[in-house]
């Protein structure tokens, strides 16, 4: 079964699918109130997200450990693990931001 890229208003979603329709159909269950912008069939049936491309490779500390710590003691509340995680590191609040969301949609 091919895998998809389906990109609405709100979302990025991922999902294996029969075709084009069914993969629309998903995003429908899902999310019936947004648009989809994008429908993509994968070339491959792997998905990969770049860390480097999220700026998460800095070779001082492991960011995805520490964001999962941070996230874990926060209880899952993305504001006070964005604040753990600057106090832990010293990060600005875009880079905290951007590594503690990431980690979020990896499942932390």
């Amino acid at each position: 079964m091919p895998l998809f890229e389906i990109e609405t208003s709100g979302h990025i979603i991922i999902s294996w699918a029969a075709d084009d329709a069914a993969a629309e159909s998903v995003v429908r269950q899902a999310y019936p109130d947004e648009n989809i912008v994008r429908l993509t069939r994968r070339p491959r049936d792997t998905w990969v997200i770049s860390k480097s491309a999220l700026g998460l490779t800095d070779s001082r500390i492991n960011p995805c450990n520490t964001a999962r710590e941070c996230l874990a003691k926060a209880s899952g509340d993305k504001l006070h693990a964005i604040r753990l995680y600057m106090h832990e590191t010293g990060d600005d609040l875009d880079r905290a931001r951007k590594v503690i969301e990431s980690n979020m949609v990896m499942g932390w």
